[in-house]
């Protein structure tokens, strides 16, 4: 019943897909999964779950630059703009939002596809109307 939800937004915190997998899996299976979603866009926001050298070249390959933090198990640090990785918050921001919805929040649903389709309703609710 653990889940974990993977989320492209806007500039503004406004999500444009979501991808949900299990809570065991490794957050490079949401970012594989999201990769064809991704809109044009100057650069890409992400935790540090989704550093990953292919990662970071696919992004380039489509002319979106990564501000992605390394992990700490890095070898050789990776260079961010700090600054821009301030404004993540608004990504956080948006996923607390859908949490008010008490249904996205406690995850009663034990099926993933009824559960997906509660929280795209909440998020077009809040979001989108």
């Amino acid at each position: 019943m653990n889940t974990k939800l993977h989320a492209i937004t806007d500039a503004n915190g406004r999500p444009l897909s979501f991808f949900i997998t299990a809570g065991q899996i490794s957050d490079y299976t949401g970012a594989a999964a999201l990769l064809d979603d991704l809109p044009k866009a100057q650069w890409m926001l992400a935790d540090r779950g989704y550093d990953a050298e292919w990662f970071r070249d696919a992004l380039e390959q489509k002319g979106i630059k990564p501000c992605i933090p390394g992990r700490k198990s890095r070898s050789i640090p990776v260079k961010y703009d700090k600054r821009r990785y301030k404004r993540r918050n608004r990504i956080e921001i948006m996923f607390g939002r859908l949490k008010d919805w008490r249904r996205v929040a406690t995850r009663y649903d034990r099926c993933p596809t009824v559960f997906f389709a509660a929280l795209a309703l909440a998020a077009t609710v809040l979001f989108w109307l």
